[in-house]
């Protein structure tokens, strides 16, 4: 499933994109809200990027490799549509992260909006979710332009303060 915006193209991750990964989600500057922290190292991605591939296969959707259009071979983020527990909660959650290079220009945002329609058009799912860090002011705002509300807090990391879960339904989407 190839999708595109104004300015960014998107297709389905491959093992090929695991180099990639490891630079974006090993980035410190990328995981200052990821209680977390960064991958630790490139075996820890290629873990991460076989979950990815195999619920592509399972699911029919996951992540995409995000590019601009006016650099189609450079990675700049990844993000897409997964299948997510937490707790006694499974979402339709939607997920990014951007390479530090690419953030503050508006692509976070676009490819928020571009998920979002995928999920409703072409998916038709019901409901779409976001779990986020309460003091990442940025990725809030993006959930937010992209439609989705807070819903309420998510415990999700033992002894850190709670994510907060943002959702959107497909009525609410419509404007229905």
């Amino acid at each position: 499933m190839f999708l595109q915006t104004a300015r960014l193209l998107l297709r389905p991750v491959t093992a090929a994109d695991v180099e990639d990964l490891f630079l974006i989600y090993g980035d410190p500057a990328t995981n200052v809200f990821n209680p977390a922290g960064p991958y630790p190292d490139r075996l820890h991605a290629e873990g991460v990027m076989g979950r990815w591939l195999a619920h592509w296969q399972a699911n029919g959707f996951g992540n995409w490799r995000i590019a601009l259009k006016t650099a189609p071979d450079e990675t700049v983020g990844f993000g897409g549509l997964s299948l997510s527990r937490y707790d006694d909660l499974e979402i339709y959650n939607l997920g990014y992260r951007f390479a530090t290079a690419s953030c503050g220009h508006g692509l976070a945002t676009e490819f928020a909006l571009r998920a979002v329609r995928c999920g409703f058009e072409i998916l038709e799912l019901g409901e779409i979710s976001a779990v986020v860090r309460g003091n990442h002011l940025a990725s809030r705002k993006v959930l937010t332009n992209a439609g989705l509300r807070y819903v309420r807090d998510i415990h999700d990391v033992p002894g850190a303060p709670p994510s907060l879960l943002y959702t959107l339904t497909r009525d609410d989407w419509r404007g229905g």
